[in-house]
């Protein structure tokens, strides 16, 4: 399991900027690229898991030590 490493307000504006991306696939309905909006699936679930593979590579670390 991934070590936490997403910090609260990290986490809030990954889920809602996921969600806003996602809402768009469904409600920009004829858009070219439509597929696009699902990348908000990314920002999404690394803000509901608290955790981002992508900070462990790079080493930052936005949670609050305990």
């Amino acid at each position: 399991m991934l070590k936490k490493n997403v910090g609260q307000i990290d986490r809030t504006l990954r889920v809602v900027i996921g969600l806003a991306l996602i809402a768009g696939f469904f409600l920009d309905t004829d858009a070219a690229y439509r597929w696009f909006y699902l990348i908000g699936i990314v920002p999404l679930a690394t803000g509901l898991m608290g955790s981002c593979a992508l900070y462990s590579i790079i080493g930052i670390n936005t949670c609050p030590n305990k």
